[in-house]
């Protein structure tokens, strides 16, 4: 006599949905990008420092030279220098870029919006 009985169990595979967040794909697409090191330190040092850099320090000239914008400025360049020099991850060094970058694009923007005004350049 048999006293056990033989439950049949079948599991349903339910398929999850494995999107992961923008941001994680991002750093994910960062970390990706180090055999690329060299480079993206070249468009951060050179690209951000002799484009950007100088393009937002022009605007905050040629819009009246506001003192406050100054150390954002110059903040912006200065994260993105020290992260390269300190041989940072690309996962960590490129949002830093992206970031620098907003930041002067910001910055550009505020000026643009106060209007040109040559005459306070030289007060």
């Amino acid at each position: 006599m048999e006293t056990t009985f033989k439950h049949v169990y079948a599991p349903t595979v339910a398929k999850q949905n494995s999107s992961t967040s923008l941001w994680k794909q991002f750093i994910n697409w960062a970390d990706q990008q180090e055999e690329n090191r060299f480079g993206w330190t070249a468009v951060s040092i050179a690209g951000h420092g002799c484009v950007f850099t100088i393009v937002t320090v022009a605007m905050i000239l040629f819009t009246g030279n506001n003192f406050i914008f100054w150390p954002f400025a110059i903040g912006a360049m200065t994260i993105c220098l020290v992260a390269n020099l300190a041989a940072l991850p690309t996962k960590i060094t490129i949002p830093i870029l992206f970031f620098s970058v907003l930041i002067d694009l910001v910055i550009i923007g505020i000026c643009l919006t106060n209007g040109f005004d040559l005459a306070a350049s030289y007060r």
